[in-house]
C-alpha cells in the first residue's frame, strides 16, 4: 500500500510496479519510445532539444526541468510541482547535496524504490557501487552540484542471479532556499526492461557511460545538430581510471 505522501512522492514507497510496455520501458499509458542509430553500437532517442537522452521518462523530465529554468543555470526546488511530472512521478527522486561525497535520497518514487526492492529515502546515492566507479561518480555529481551541470549515467543493473539490464539515470541540478545546487532532480529507467523487475531487487550496478550536459553554456536547440557528434569522444572532460567524463551538451 501506499505510504504517506508528500510533494506528490511517496515517502514509503509500494513495491507493487504498474503495467510498462515491454520493448520501451516506458509506463504503457504513455506509449512507446521510437530509436534511431547514432553511434552505430547503442539506440538513442533523440529529443527535440537535442540533448541525447536514451529513455521517454529521462526526455519527459529533462524537457520540464529546461523550460522550469529559463535563461537561469537550473530551476528552484520549490517550483517543482508533482502534478506537473505525474506522468513520471514514480520514476524520479531528489537527491540532497549533504557533502561531496553525501547525496542521500530526500523523496524517490514508487517505480525507484521497487527496482531496489526498499525504501531509499536517507540512503547515500553513492552508496552501492564499486570503488572506482564511485570515484567517477563522485566527480560528476561535484560537477552537478558545483557547477549545474545536468548528466546522465548509464548502467548495467544485476539482481546477484547471473541476469542484468540496462538503465538511465538523470540527474539535474535544482536550486534550494538560495543556497546553491543543493538538490539534484533525477530519474531512473529500464532501457530494456526485464521480466524481473520489482520482483527481483538490483543489488549490483556498474557504470557503463556518463555524459555531461551544459544547457546554459551553449545552444544545444540548432536544428542543424543532427549533422554535428553528440560530444567529441577523444577529449574527456575528466579521467577516473576506467571511465572517461564527457561533456554531453557541447559542441
Amino acid at each position: 500500500m501506499f505510504g504517506r505522501v508528500k510533494d506528490g512522492w511517496h515517502v514509503t514507497c509500494e513495491l507493487r510496479q504498474k503495467q510498462v510496455d515491454r520493448r520501451s520501458g516506458v509506463p504503457a499509458q504513455y506509449g512507446t519510445v521510437q530509436g534511431e542509430t547514432m553511434s552505430g553500437t547503442q539506440e538513442d532517442t533523440r529529443h527535440g532539444d537535442g540533448v541525447t537522452l536514451r529513455h521517454a521518462i529521462s526526455q519527459f523530465l529533462y524537457s520540464y526541468w529546461n523550460r522550469l529554468r529559463g535563461d537561469r543555470p537550473a530551476p528552484l526546488r520549490r517550483e517543482i510541482e508533482p502534478a506537473d511530472i505525474g506522468p513520471v512521478l514514480s520514476d524520479t527522486f531528489i537527491l540532497e547535496v549533504a557533502a561531496d561525497d553525501c547525496y542521500p535520497y530526500r523523496l524517490a518514487g514508487t517505480r525507484v524504490c521497487a527496482a531496489f526492492g526498499r525504501e531509499l529515502k536517507g540512503e547515500n546515492w553513492l552508496d552501492g557501487w564499486s570503488a572506482r566507479d564511485r570515484e567517477a561518480l563522485a566527480t560528476l555529481m561535484r560537477t552537478i552540484s558545483h557547477d549545474a551541470a545536468g548528466a546522465s549515467v548509464e548502467i548495467d543493473g544485476g539482481n546477484g542471479r547471473g541476469q542484468s539490464a540496462p538503465f538511465e539515470f538523470l540527474l539535474l541540478p535544482l536550486v534550494n532556499r538560495g543556497q546553491g545546487y543543493t538538490r539534484i532532480l533525477g530519474a531512473l529507467a529500464p532501457l530494456d526492461p526485464p521480466y524481473w523487475l520489482g520482483a527481483t531487487p538490483l543489488v549490483e550496478t556498474t557504470v557503463t557511460a556518463l555524459h555531461l550536459i551544459w544547457p546554459h553554456r551553449n545552444d544545444p536547440f540548432r536544428e542543424d545538430r543532427a549533422a554535428h557528434p553528440v560530444f567529441d569522444r577523444k577529449i574527456p572532460l575528466r579521467r577516473r581510471r576506467h571511465l572517461a567524463l564527457y561533456e554531453g551538451g557541447l559542441e
